[in-house]
């Protein structure tokens, strides 16, 4: 009879293990049982099942560790600025040669943010990011030009000139650079053409040099040297000349940095210019670099049988007489280091400019090095919008995260006091509270951010941000918890610990907030997701973290104006992304822990 009895118990007991875990056969093992009695491994099953919460979660580790990583493997320059990049599209198509060009390649120029090729067979290939304006684009090659003999690119615009000697230019002539001068029309002994930062310019046969374009700029000062110049180098501050005896002269009237040409090089027999810096070849292979000195830019100075060279924007590469080929200065995308397949490979001509690089083999094809574009875009500083997304994320989901920390502690010392004291205090507590909640939270920011904000530094502002999130916004926060406090107070575990003597101070904070730690953290979670909004917001409205330090609040404040709206989409599709795939994932989450924290939402 016993034993029969102990069969029935036993067999009601799996039916009710069964009954809750959804199978009323299967008897439920030693572990199982555990799971069952413990709370917490309840909500993490509970959670766990929840597709759409495991999704988020996800989603969020990716992003949390993709602005956790980035931005310690990849520093941000906050000074950095490069209006050569500015605007520049998506994608990686910078150096991408056609391929009906591979194989036939005569020459190539390198404008800022694209490049043009000429065939053998006189034919003009436009390849990058070759859109100037909405209206302006670079491949809009002319008709009718013949067979082309030589191409120049400038920054946003091209010159070509055919078999004939006639000449035509096409892209941004907003300064004139492609309104050929009525002088030219009649030269027939063009050496060679030139085109340079809103600028354009021919060396004759017979030394003469003309120039046109944006001559407030270059401020062109050929004086006593015109009809004695062998070649030019332009930079988008001015001139280089080379004469015919081998001296290299400044043919602008402005002082700049590469004016002060050193004394004692030698004849020279080849020239270049950086954004900051000139570079001579002297006659027994030499070179010779000056100006403004930067990171690795004067490393050429020891190179030995140099017999050609050229210069891009922050790097020059040089062509050795044994057929190397070598590239020094900046690194920033790469434009200064030579892959090894090219000193392996017949090499016949290289061609450099702003941060590419092409050396043409034999057989006429090409092989790049350099930037091949971003992936995300730049802005109109020409920065890199991903780094900014990455650097700006870190700096969002800080500022959120420690400001909701700040929240969250209030909130539990005042909650966890008023909950369980009551009466005159709780009354206290919750009136400060309300006074609190009733502050207009934005109004109040911004006012306060407008105030103090311009009187400290960077640093001091972020901090302050932290502080007026997590000052202003801890009645949410201590509602809820005292009212989990005075759920808590009455009972069993609490009254045995008073009976014992135990602090009032252990009994709330060691006994009664343990109990009730899942709900503040779905708290602590949504409301993380609110203080990223808030910071954005206020960083969006100019209120917040301010430029050059990103955040992605104020990345979408620079693009605001409808130009950027509609050409540039990506400086705000991006940022919103990135912001509203965080808030998304943190909010679904939050939901998934409240479902898994609370039984009843499981059952509705």
């Amino acid at each position: 009879m016993s034993k029969e009895n102990n069969k029935k118990s036993k067999r009601s007991h799996v039916s009710l293990l069964g009954l809750l875990f959804g199978n009323r056969n299967k008897q439920l093992s030693f572990l199982e049982e555990e799971q069952l009695q413990s709370p917490i491994r309840t909500i993490i099953k509970n959670f766990v099942a929840n597709k759409v919460a495991m999704t988020s979660l996800f989603m969020f580790i990716f992003i949390f560790l993709g602005v956790l990583i980035y931005p310690a493997v990849n520093k941000i320059d906050l000074s950095y600025q490069e209006q050569t990049q500015q605007n520049v599209s998506p994608g990686f198509n910078m150096m991408k040669v056609p391929k009906k060009l591979q194989g036939n390649i005569k020459e190539i120029s390198i404008g800022a943010t694209f490049s043009v090729g000429l065939s053998n067979d006189g034919e003009v290939f436009v390849w990058g990011k070759s859109k100037i304006t909405s209206v302006i684009d670079v491949k809009n090659i002319p008709d009718n030009m013949g067979n082309v003999v030589q191409i120049a690119a400038g920054a946003d615009h091209v010159l070509a000139m055919n078999d004939k000697g006639e000449l035509f230019a096409w892209g941004n002539s907003r300064n004139k650079q492609c309104a050929i001068p009525d002088n030219l029309k009649q030269v027939t002994n063009i050496k060679r053409i030139y085109s340079g930062y809103q600028c354009s310019a021919v060396v004759t046969e017979d030394g003469m040099v003309y120039f046109w374009g944006n001559t407030g700029i270059m401020d062109f000062k050929i004086g006593d040297y015109q009809g004695q110049i062998d070649k030019i180098a332009i930079n988008s501050q001015g001139v280089l000349g080379l004469t015919k005896d081998g001296q290299v002269v400044s043919l602008t009237a402005n002082e700049l940095a590469f004016s002060r040409i050193p004394e004692g090089m030698g004849k020279a027999v080849d020239i270049a210019l950086t954004a900051q810096t000139g570079a001579a070849v002297t006659e027994d292979g030499k070179v010779y670099v000056w100006g403004n000195k930067s990171k690795n830019i004067h490393d050429g100075e020891t190179l030995e049988g140099v017999v050609a060279i050229q210069g891009g924007r922050f790097h020059y590469t040089a062509t050795l007489a044994n057929g190397d080929i070598v590239s020094w200065g900046q690194e920033a995308f790469g434009q200064a280091k030579v892959p090894s397949k090219v000193n392996k490979a017949n090499i016949s001509a290289v061609y450099t400019g702003y941060y590419q690089n092409y050396a043409i083999t034999e057989k006429g094809n090409a092989i790049t090095w350099g930037l091949k574009g971003y992936i995300l875009g730049t802005d109109n500083y020409g920065r890199d919008v991903l780094s900014r997304i990455m650097h700006g994320g870190r700096m969002t989901m800080s500022i959120g995260a420690i400001a909701i920390i700040i929240s969250i502690t209030i909130g539990i010392i005042v909650g966890g006091v008023s909950g369980y004291f009551g009466g005159k205090i709780d009354m206290i507590l919750m009136r400060i509270a309300e006074i609190v909640y009733a502050l207009p939270f934005l109004p109040f920011a911004m006012t306060l951010s407008a105030i103090i904000g311009n009187r400290i530094s960077e640093t001091q502002r972020i901090a302050l941000i932290m502080v007026i999130l997590g000052l202003l916004s801890w009645p949410g926060d201590a509602r809820l918890v005292r009212a989990q406090v005075l759920a808590e107070r009455n009972k069993e575990f609490v009254t045995a610990a008073r009976a014992v003597g135990v602090k009032q101070k252990s009994i709330i904070f060691r006994h009664i907030i343990p109990n009730v730690v899942s709900v503040i953290i779905v708290s602590a979670t949504l409301g993380f997701a609110s203080a990223m909004l808030t910071e954005s917001g206020l960083s969006f409205l100019g209120f917040g973290v301010r430029e050059p330090r990103p955040t992605w609040g104020n990345m979408l404040n620079g693009a605001q104006s409808s130009t950027v709206i509609l050409q540039y989409w990506w400086r705000w599709v991006f940022p919103s992304i990135a912001l509203g795939l965080a808030t998304i994932s943190i909010n679904l989450i939050g939901d998934g822990l409240r479902d898994a924290v609370d039984p009843k939402a499981n059952e509705r």
